[in-house]
């Protein structure tokens, strides 16, 4: 029975802590005070958990197009903004308001989409939902 305890003691832990390394701080990763808003064609979505992400091609300051990868809150969040899995579909032309990586990296935290017919949704970023509580 203790060896039991002790099992089931030790899984959990385990759980709890892989969960907890998994998540990252926002301000980690974003600059809340570089904000941004581009303007490109979607070339794919990925509607994954903890957080959905999109890419765009966007043209930079010398004309030539780069990759930009944009994370948005969870599925589920999205879905109670109005987001569907196929809200954001290949081809689209989107501006996105967002902060960008501290790293530098093509990577930003949306917070505010505007999909190409011209609806704005919010795109459920951590650094927004944790201003609101």
């Amino acid at each position: 029975m203790k060896t039991t305890i002790t099992s089931l003691a030790l899984l959990l832990a385990t759980c709890f802590s892989a969960s907890a390394f998994s998540h990252h701080s926002f301000v980690s990763q974003y600059d809340p005070n570089q904000e941004s808003v581009m303007t490109g064609r979607v070339v794919g979505v990925r509607w994954v958990n903890p957080h959905a992400f999109f890419d765009l091609m966007i043209e930079n300051e010398e004309g030539i197009e780069e990759r930009w990868s944009f994370e948005l809150g969870s599925p589920n969040t999205l879905i109670r903004y109005g987001w569907y899995r196929d809200t954001l579909q290949e081809g689209d032309v989107v501006t996105v308001d967002g902060y960008l990586a501290r790293s530098g990296a093509n990577l930003a935290n949306a917070k505010i989409v505007t999909l190409a017919d011209g609806t704005v949704v919010q795109a459920g970023s951590s650094y927004e939902l944790e201003r609101q509580q």
